[in-house]
């Protein structure tokens, strides 16, 4: 199916690794400009080179999300290069999960920081160059807990349930424009972070997700794809999509109690 995103301009903040790279990676097949930001200079060279090598014309930035000034140049400059702006993709994110009891003030700031503030103003920075082109698209990168929260899950279940509110009210808000806003809440999915969790207690990968899918009860029977999740983000991203807007997708293999 053509997702008729032919030279089509997208950022994808957090877009060097994990499911923010497996993004970029689709869209570049199917003919975007991608801007990609992130913080680790090497993971910022292995994106470049690989966007590069797959002929992609892409734009990676180094930048900290909860920094406005960083946010400012990383939009900035992909207006700069290519003099439009046609998707976001706030996926910037990390895992921060404890009891209410052990979660410092000092963990909480930092988490609304980099999940909820950032996402805002990205979007803020983002929406009169959405406005200019007559319109686009907007996907946040949330989490299942957004919707369901488990034990032991805070901050993160509280700051991706304020992005499934800033995404249900910035898709009234911007409609009239033609911006459509949509978010996609992760599951257990292959990504960097679980990657370096198990080099940490040296496991392989595999050894790591058969283990989540087993004691997950995900009724799929397995963990899912980064490349499952770009799918679904690049037809959000796309014309496809024209009539979707303000909609949560779970992407977790069914296991989410909550539609």
């Amino acid at each position: 199916m053509d997702l008729h995103l032919n030279g089509k301009v997208v950022l994808i903040t957090g877009g060097t690794d994990g499911l923010g790279a497996a993004l970029a990676d689709r869209l570049v097949e199917e003919g975007c400009r991608v801007a990609v930001c992130g913080r680790d200079p090497l993971r910022l060279a292995a994106a470049e080179q690989r966007l590069r090598d797959a002929g992609g014309d892409a734009l990676v930035v180094q930048a900290d999300v909860t920094r406005l000034a960083d946010l400012e140049r990383f939009v900035g400059a992909a207006v700069a290069q290519w003099g439009r702006l046609d998707g976001l993709v706030n996926n910037a994110g990390k895992s921060a999960a404890g009891r209410i009891d052990q979660v410092s003030d000092e963990d909480w700031i930092a988490d609304l920081d980099l999940k909820v503030l950032a996402a805002v103003r990205c979007t803020r920075l983002a929406v009169p160059h959405l406005v200019a082109a007559g319109g686009g698209a907007i996907v946040n990168v949330l989490n299942v807990g957004a919707k369901a929260a488990g034990a032991a899950s805070l901050p993160t279940t509280a700051s991706r349930a304020a992005g499934l509110a800033i995404t249900k009210a910035a898709s009234k808000d911007l409609g009239a424009h033609g911006i459509r806003v949509n978010a996609v809440l992760i599951g257990l999915v292959a990504s960097g972070q679980w990657r370096r969790r198990a080099d940490a207690t040296g496991q392989s990968e595999d050894e790591l997700y058969r283990h989540m899918a087993r004691h997950t009860s995900i009724p799929l029977g397995r963990v899912g794809r980064a490349e499952e999740f770009a799918d679904l983000a690049a037809y959000l991203l796309s014309d496809r999509s024209s009539y979707v807007t303000g909609s949560a997708i779970n992407l977790d293999g069914g296991t989410s109690p909550v539609l």
